[in-house]
């Protein structure tokens, strides 16, 4: 196995037993590990082409299977009911979704939808057990991100195709955008194919310059120094099932072009994105911005721009392992989130504010779009037990009735960050 903490060999034998008993060959078993992530800075804004932080986790999707003599899929999970089952049509225009009680199963559906579009020649299919772990299902680290990449790596593994990263970055694009209807951009798959242990994952995320880059802490030393705390606030949604986010993106993309024409510049896509838009242009026009439909297209482009100002500085931060600096600029990041992008509710915004105040922690705010259930603070290594305490107690008292919906510790998880999805060597 891989020296990596996660997952354990335990783990890995036990989703070997479920696939076994899904009637696969012993011989044939393989496993992905595709990490959950978290986004310290970036909020909002890959969607618009903007630049955006990211760590992956040391928890995330594992996904047993084995290759299939024909095109047939099958499909069980851990945390959900029943077997999703469905043969790999020719083409992509032929995969239907599937029925409301299996939706979890849309994944593997939209990976062959994504593999197909892109022409490659897929005819295998496999025979699979998915585990994502209790607890992180739609609670905004990712985890529709992992499970289609665990699927992507699973069927390119099965067919025999070559696949780099950043064309996997496009495959779960097209699984997301097109086959799942969400309007997000390329930050979490990025995220999850590029991390890197202990480093800060910089991703530049408009269309025409996509780049990543891993950053080491502090030139390379006291990576240790920190820990990640994911607090869950009890609420859990799908993203694609809210029209929030959605709405969101709609808001930026007017905004975007609501200032390309008062600049008097054609747009340089179909649908404009505010990283288009210079910083200067911006600053020129942003009081006509706020005179146009309440104000409100004004919040999404000041939240844009503050955050991409935030993002380069968090950069700096950590490079020069000032801990206390980034921190200060992800709780600033989860204050624009509330007033300039309003995104959250009572419960997140709760969260938010007792995690940002919790001992030894650096910096807090939402996970994932402010739509889910969790927040994320980075905190002091040897004070991670306590702060994970406070905040379990603090939000007893705030949301008695959200809290009784996570049992004992799982309320509140301390991570490590992780590598990137892989298939293991077994």
């Amino acid at each position: 196995m891989d020296e990596r903490h996660w997952p354990t060999q335990d783990h890995v034998d036990e989703i070997r037993k479920n696939v076994e008993a899904m009637g696969a060959q012993s011989g044939g078993f393989q496993i992905v590990a595709s990490p959950y992530r978290i986004c310290p800075l970036g909020a909002h804004v890959d969607h618009q082409g903007g630049a955006v932080t990211t760590m992956a986790l040391d928890r995330g999707v594992l996904l047993g299977f084995a290759a299939a003599a024909g095109p047939e899929i099958r499909v069980r999970s851990a945390q959900f009911p029943g077997e999703v089952s469905f043969r790999i049509p020719q083409e992509s225009t032929n995969i239907e979704h599937c029925d409301a009680e299996s939706q979890w199963g849309d994944l593997a559906r939209g990976a062959c939808y994504a593999l197909l579009r892109a022409g490659h020649a897929i005819s295998r299919g496999i025979v699979a057990f998915l585990d994502g772990g209790e607890g992180f299902h739609g609670c905004g680290v990712s985890s529709s991100a992992a499970v289609g990449i665990a699927f992507l790596l699973a069927m390119e593994r099965a067919n025999d195709l070559l696949v780099s990263p950043e064309a996997n970055v496009e495959l779960d694009r097209i699984l997301e955008n097109e086959f799942l209807g969400v309007k997000n951009g390329v930050m979490d798959q990025s995220a999850i194919l590029f991390a890197r242990p202990g480093c800060l994952t910089l991703i530049r995320c408009h269309e025409l310059d996509r780049t990543h880059q891993s950053l080491q802490f502090g030139g390379g030393g006291g990576g240790s120094s920190y820990k990640i705390l994911l607090a869950f606030s009890g609420l859990r949604h799908a993203l694609a099932s809210k029209p929030g986010f959605n709405l969101r993106v709609s808001e930026c993309n007017k905004a975007a072009k609501f200032l390309l024409e008062a600049a008097g510049r054609e747009k340089k896509r179909k649908v404009a994105v505010l990283g288009d838009v210079a910083p200067e242009e911006y600053t020129r026009l942003k009081a006509k911005l706020a005179a146009v439909e309440g104000g409100h297209l004004a919040r999404r482009a000041e939240h844009f721009f503050s955050e991409r100002a935030r993002v380069e500085a968090s950069v700096k931060a950590w490079v020069a392992g000032d801990l206390a600096e980034f921190g200060r600029l992800m709780t600033e990041s989860g204050r624009s989130s509330i007033e300039n992008y309003e995104c959250g509710c009572e419960a997140l915004i709760d969260l938010w504010g007792i995690l940002a105040e919790a001992p030894g922690v650096y910096g807090a705010r939402f996970s994932g779009a402010g739509f889910r259930g969790f927040c994320v603070a980075l905190v002091k290594a040897e004070m991670a037990d306590e702060a994970a305490r406070f905040v379990r107690r603090k939000y007893r008292e705030a949301q008695p009735e959200l809290s009784k919906n996570v049992g004992g510790d799982q309320g509140v998880v301390i991570c490590d960050s992780g590598g990137c999805a892989y298939l293991m060597d077994l």
